[in-house]
């Protein structure tokens, strides 16, 4: 990998970390857990999986941006984001709908992807494994 591959990878990284940390501080402190596990029941699921939702948001978000296993976290990550994205399509394309909509879950799923795919970075504290088809692209 290029220095500057490199070091975009931890931009993708880190920028991806921040927005992890930033959606379970907002269900945390904007909606509060009691709002978030309402809000979990009324889309349909069931409320006790708003804690272990905010746990995998704060603990990977935290990961990404520290560069710990940057690969499994964004791939373990991964269903959270789309679930998220499910919930959104009723409302539409852009996230500024009310509601919000599924444009901004699904970029992010996106990027969570090539994350996976491009490895940790720059400046991680543990690396992650390769994946079996890095060996057969390089």
């Amino acid at each position: 990998m290029s220095a500057s591959t490199a070091y975009g990878v931890l931009l993708l990284r880190v920028s991806l970390g921040v927005m992890w940390v930033a959606h379970a501080l907002l269900k945390l402190f904007v909606f509060t857990l009691p709002g978030t596990v309402k809000f979990f029941e009324s889309v349909g699921l069931p409320g006790v999986l708003a804690y272990p939702v905010i746990a995998a948001e704060l603990i990977g978000g935290l990961a990404l941006i520290l560069g710990i296993c940057a690969r499994q976290v964004s791939l373990a990550l991964l269903p959270v984001m789309l679930t998220a994205a499910s919930v959104h399509i009723p409302n539409g394309w852009p996230f500024s709908n009310p509601g919000g909509g599924w444009e901004y879950p699904v970029f992010l799923a996106a990027a969570s992807v090539v994350l996976w795919l491009l490895g940790d970075g720059a400046w991680s504290l543990r690396r992650s494994h390769r994946f079996t088809l890095d060996r057969a692209a390089a």
